[in-house]
């Protein structure tokens, strides 16, 4: 079977999908807690390359206190107008403050602001509460560019698993696991 860089592979998948107007940046991401509690929500795949699969949070939030406690984790994306999903599992890692600072100066003002009114994930008393801290955010920021919060950032997830699922009829579907061993991936066929 072929060895063929899986990373690589999905980047083309992907150029395909967006191609073909799919939104490919929603993915699940999947962590567990220091005690094994699994936890799954949607985030926006912002960026791949060879070392991996990048998405940004408050550093405060669940997903990332998940990760400070076990950085394993699993990404999972379906593409239901293409009948394929790819699942990526490995070890997430955070981000420079450099490679973090870059796609924070490149977000809409608006979302730069939000990250800095946020407390993501801590209880909330009103809407009214968000409300406030965001235009107190915007009157401090007023008339300069929004730094980047220091509590906020990228996280990547670097693959020692990635699987892509291909639909086929009567469920035979095509399954194709990689596995990365030291600097190179091997590949083998699932059944469905």
């Amino acid at each position: 079977m072929t060895t063929a860089d899986p990373i690589a592979q999905y980047v083309r998948a992907a150029d395909r999908a967006q191609q073909q107007g799919i939104d490919t940046a929603p993915i699940a991401l999947a962590t567990a807690d220091a005690l094994g509690r699994p936890s799954v929500r949607i985030v926006l795949l912002r960026h791949v390359d060879s070392r991996g699969f990048v998405f940004y949070t408050n550093y405060g939030s669940r997903k990332a206190r998940d990760l400070a406690e076990n950085p394993n984790a699993a990404l999972c994306q379906h593409w239901p107008a293409l009948d394929e999903q790819f699942r990526m599992e490995g070890t997430t890692e955070k981000l420079s403050a450099e490679e973090s600072d870059a796609y924070f100066g490149g977000r809409p003002r608006e979302s730069q602001l939000g990250a800095w009114a946020s407390e993501q994930s801590a209880p909330l008393s009103s809407r009214d509460e968000l409300e406030r801290r965001y235009k107190d955010v915007e009157s401090r920021f007023e008339g300069q560019d929004v730094s980047r919060p220091p509590f906020w950032g990228g996280f990547r997830l670097v693959p020692d698993r990635i699987e892509f699922w291909y639909s086929r009829p009567g469920r035979l579907h095509e399954r194709i696991l990689y596995v990365r061993e030291g600097g190179s991936w091997s590949a083998v066929m699932l059944y469905p």
